[in-house]
């Protein structure tokens, strides 16, 4: 078994102090405050030993290779990117901390995900289409990390799917600019150059982002053991639940409960790292 960690940075008795612990057998340098254990014996006190010191860990198996991975699938709002672009809408509207309120409670599970958005967009009604190009020039930075994973993952041939509860005027934006293979997303209806506050079509839910994933495996033709997911909100634990490997970054507690790694302190890019 290897055990990689990554976040802070170690001193060299920090690092020989949880070699000791995990009885590893080498260490491997996986970039900036990334090191990979191999040969650890896993043990349960190794969580608490790398929460104190800001440290993500991950228990990976010899036989996990990143070759194997076809398919990644990924969140949009507050996982390819550190916004949520609701939100950013409703600041230019002046009513950010309203908008605000209903999205944190929707991540974290407590308002059922259609009703929520139709309500929060509702309260955009008005806004102008072009606050929607400033959003994505001004304010739709990038996750740290977030541009190097989808790059490796075009150089290794695996396919990549941007799935989000947000809106298809952001989701488009970026797959043009990382090149993403394919987005679901939600369509906002705008007339005269003005959000009317009604979405177009089915709401992306939950459900809809794990039915995009199960066409994509069925498409491509491999197993479920292919396929990462990677997100942080409660919407997104249906699709993790399909994937084999999943990836709670920066996520909601009950998102953490439901996913095979969490990330707090790396990159998003150390997504990467959880492979040999």
């Amino acid at each position: 078994m290897n055990l990689v960690i990554q976040g802070e940075a170690l001193t060299p008795d920090q690092l020989g102090e949880l070699v000791a612990l995990v009885q590893a057998n080498h260490v491997v340098t996986l970039g900036a405050h990334a090191y990979r254990l191999t040969g650890a014996a896993e043990t349960a006190a190794a969580e608490p030993w790398c929460a104190q010191r800001r440290l993500d860990f991950a228990w990976v198996p010899d036989d996990r290779r990143l070759q194997d991975l076809r398919l990644v699938a990924m969140d949009m709002d507050s996982t390819l990117v550190t916004i949520e672009s609701i939100d950013e809408m409703g600041d230019l509207l002046g009513i950010r901390d309203r908008i605000a309120a209903i999205t944190r409670r929707a991540m974290r599970g407590e308002l059922d995900y259609p009703a929520s958005l139709r309500e929060r967009v509702a309260l955009l009604a008005g806004l102008e289409e072009q606050a929607l190009e400033r959003i994505c020039e001004e304010r739709m930075a990038l996750s740290p990390g977030a541009e190097a994973l989808v790059l490796r993952c075009r150089r290794e041939g695996i396919r990549t799917l941007l799935v989000s509860g947000g809106f298809n005027f952001f989701t488009a934006w970026l797959q043009q600019r990382l090149g993403i293979d394919d987005v679901l997303s939600n369509v906002l209806e705008i007339r005269d150059g003005r959000l009317t506050g009604r979405v177009l079509g089915n709401i992306v839910d939950g459900n809809a982002k794990a039915a995009k994933l199960r066409d994509e495996i069925a498409l491509l033709g491999i197993s479920e053991s292919q396929v990462l997911a990677i997100g942080d909100g409660a919407n997104d634990i249906p699709m993790m639940a399909i994937a084999g490997l999943s990836v709670a970054y920066r996520a909601k507690p009950l998102v953490r409960e439901h996913a095979t790694h969490v990330l707090d302190h790396a990159q998003l890019d150390g997504v990467l790292n959880l492979f040999l």
